[in-house]
């Protein structure tokens, strides 16, 4: 398996090459030349297997240059009860026939983004001990990555963590894990602006090769494949669970901002999972809804992103949507390169009256958008017909899941944290508050430790400077 770049301005190169480089060089985002085929039989020998086995195979598909046995041993590590809570690791729980949630929020830090954080926290420290290397990793965060990437790579041996988040535009729980840690090889910088201004950043030090490479830059964002990844695994065990026989179809709702997430269950379709619709949901900051129904990608300025009470949606440039443009255009690099540069020159592009927009029914893509009166909504309804308490972001996923509901076809929805984490929007819906798990009580009192800039990446570049000698200790 070889990975290339979706402006074909990259050489092929294995996974350990690109595992720590985040953009390509030719600022492309890496794919892998081709997806693995999954015949029938071989999907239903996976049914079987628990979530570390199924992630053997999976992964496996991608990952052909770490032994088989040190890449088990490296699941094994990652996936067990006692950092998820549960051997199932990502539960699914059934509402009513037909109608499921897919539990991917007991990591460490309450959120789906552990599920692969976890996993590329050890396969980091795994590749920089076999090359003797150290890395500065550089993140942008609307609020959960942060905390899953920090927690998941505080203490390793060889890496440093600089992670950018908007200031003051995430709940008090997620600003509070971040800024709580104290571990010396964690840096948390606020900028001054929305998510897009920090993401922009990254870009930006990533871009300029000479300081990437002096100070070993790399990334955790969900530009990093292998991120991608290791969320494909869930959808094949969500659709395992839901499931009796391979002869069934489902559908998973997913609340999107970023990409990333629905972009591991497009690669688990594309390799022959049976899912028959990909639901994208958004806040009203819906610049992926509008190109699903329309085929225009409009980014949206700093003025224009909403802050909404669904912040880690908050997002409008969809980082790896650009993945999935190079397969609607037919992997044509030269294509997804122009089109691009439209989005730099012009802000965007509209795709209405080409053939390419012609091609995305072959996909399975939906998308709907969410309000904050939604989300109010579907918490308070879902807790009275059900009894189970939602996030507002799974809460934007499960308002447009039911406006593409099938007879017969499974809908999974899924879930993106643990509502503790938001607990001003449920006491609006519920009139109280949230239940928090044990050992994260007083959070919020806990000392921070954050350095506060203004959206300038030389700013940025000069911080990293300073304090990337050195690994962690």
């Amino acid at each position: 398996m070889r990975y290339v770049s979706t402006r074909g301005g990259m050489a092929p190169q294995p996974f350990c090459e690109i595992l720590l480089e985040g953009l390509a060089p030719d600022g492309g985002l890496v794919v892998p030349e081709r997806y693995p085929a999954i015949d029938p039989l071989t999907l239903s020998r996976w049914r079987r297997l628990g979530y570390g086995d199924l992630a053997c195979e999976v992964i496996g598909r991608f990952v052909d240059d770490i032994p088989a046995e040190d890449l088990r041993a490296l699941i094994a590590k990652t996936y067990t009860s006692e950092i998820f809570g549960t051997a199932e690791i990502t539960p699914l729980r059934t509402l009513e026939p037909g109608l499921h949630i897919l539990g991917l929020s007991n990591g460490p830090t309450l959120a789906f983004k552990d599920v692969a954080m976890q996993l590329l926290g050890n396969l980091f420290e795994y590749v920089l001990a076999r090359t003797g290397e150290e890395l500065n990793v550089l993140g942008a965060t609307s609020g959960d990555t942060g905390s899953a990437a920090e927690y998941a790579l505080r203490g390793k041996q060889g890496v440093r963590v600089f992670m950018l988040s908007p200031y003051g535009k995430m709940s008090a729980f997620q600003t509070a894990q971040m800024y709580s840690l104290q571990d010396p090889n964690i840096f948390n910088i606020a900028v001054r602006g929305v998510f897009d201004d920090c993401q922009d950043i990254v870009k930006a030090v990533s871009g300029d090769a000479r300081f990437k490479a002096r100070h070993r830059i790399g990334t955790v964002n969900s530009i990093n494949w292998a991120r991608i990844v290791a969320q494909t695994v869930y959808y094949f065990k969500g659709y395992f669970a839901a499931t009796r026989s391979n002869e069934e179809q489902v559908s998973f709702a997913v609340p999107s901002g970023n990409f990333g997430n629905i972009f591991a269950g497009h690669i688990a379709r594309m390799m022959g999972l049976p899912i028959r619709t990909l639901v994208l949901a958004t806040n009203e900051n819906d610049v992926l809804d509008e190109f699903f129904r329309t085929g225009r990608y409009r980014v949206r300025s700093a003025a224009e992103v909403v802050q909404t009470s669904s912040p880690s949606m908050d997002i409008s440039k969809a980082s790896n949507f650009e993945r999935f443009v190079y397969d609607l255009v037919g992997q044509a690099a030269g294509v997804v390169s122009e089109l691009w540069r439209r989005v730099d020159r012009e802000g965007g592009f509209d795709l209405a009256g080409t053939p390419y927009l012609e091609r995305l029914p072959e996909f399975g893509f939906v998308s709907g958008c969410s309000t904050h009166a939604d989300r109010v909504k579907t918490i308070w309804r879902t807790h009275e017909r059900y009894g189970v308490l939602v996030d507002p972001h799974t809460a934007d996923g499960l308002k447009v899941a039911l406006d593409y509901r099938t007879p017969g076809v499974p809908m999974i929805c899924l879930e993106t944290a643990q509502p503790a984490k938001f607990a001003e929007t449920i006491r609006e819906a519920l009139g109280r508050e949230p239940e928090r798990p044990a050992g994260y009580e007083g959070i919020e009192r806990l000392p921070q430790r954050v350095e506060v800039m203004d959206p300038d990446a030389e700013q940025v570049k000069a911080f990293i400077a300073l304090h990337a000698g050195g690994a962690a200790s």
